[in-house]
């Protein structure tokens, strides 16, 4: 890796912490500055605009956070298996995303919204591939008998999201990770009920 893309590496990176934590419309070029010890013109050497800079780190911290999924998912073999991993490994990625200001989809789709269509529009994109995932585990569960054959898997996509996206959200404002560690459970039960029913004699 050269020089140059070490630079513009490094200045995705310390860019998406602050964008994530202050929100495009309140990170300042001085802001920008600061965090990765660049004048305006080191910068701009490296993106042509400030949009472009918050693309690019707004597409790292993403890239972040499949990593954590990826992770969670390697060697489970059911239905259930993979989406408890994938419930466990968020709520255990608490400090990390605290750290880092939140999480970046519910971050960004709360700054974003009405003020800035591309990222809003990537923050879209980034939430239809997480709840794609789910809903690709859930039908390959069902098609197999795991999961009960009536179940919707866009149901199972928007309960596991909104459940853990709300508690991290009161996790945060409170200081008090019990909210994720009441999430796990209640997912965890929701996620062992969804197991097809044994009819036979």
């Amino acid at each position: 890796m050269s020089k140059a893309e070490q630079t513009r590496g490094r200045i995705i990176e310390q860019a998406a912490g602050l964008f994530n934590q202050r929100g495009y419309a309140g990170t300042s070029m001085s802001d920008l500055m600061a965090a990765t010890g660049l004048k305006k013109g080191g910068i701009y050497n490296h993106f042509a605009t400030k949009d472009e800079l918050a693309i690019a780190a707004f597409d790292f911290a993403v890239q972040q956070a499949r990593r954590i999924h990826i992770k969670a998912l390697k060697g489970k073999r059911s239905g259930r298996e993979k989406l408890q991993a994938m419930v466990y490994a968020f709520v255990d990625s608490f400090d990390d995303i605290s750290a880092w200001g939140g999480c970046p989809l519910m971050n960004t789709a709360i700054a974003s919204d009405d003020t800035h269509s591309l990222l809003r529009a990537k923050t879209q994109q980034a939430m239809n591939h997480w709840q794609s995932l789910i809903q690709h585990i859930t039908q390959n569960a069902i098609n197999v008998g795991e999961f009960a054959a009536d179940l919707d898997p866009d149901t199972v996509a928007t309960i596991m999201i909104a459940v853990l996206e709300g508690a991290l959200m009161l996790s945060q404002l409170y200081g008090d990770r019990s909210y994720l560690d009441r999430a796990r459970t209640h997912l965890d039960h929701y996620i062992v009920n969804l197991k097809a029913v044994d009819n036979r004699p």
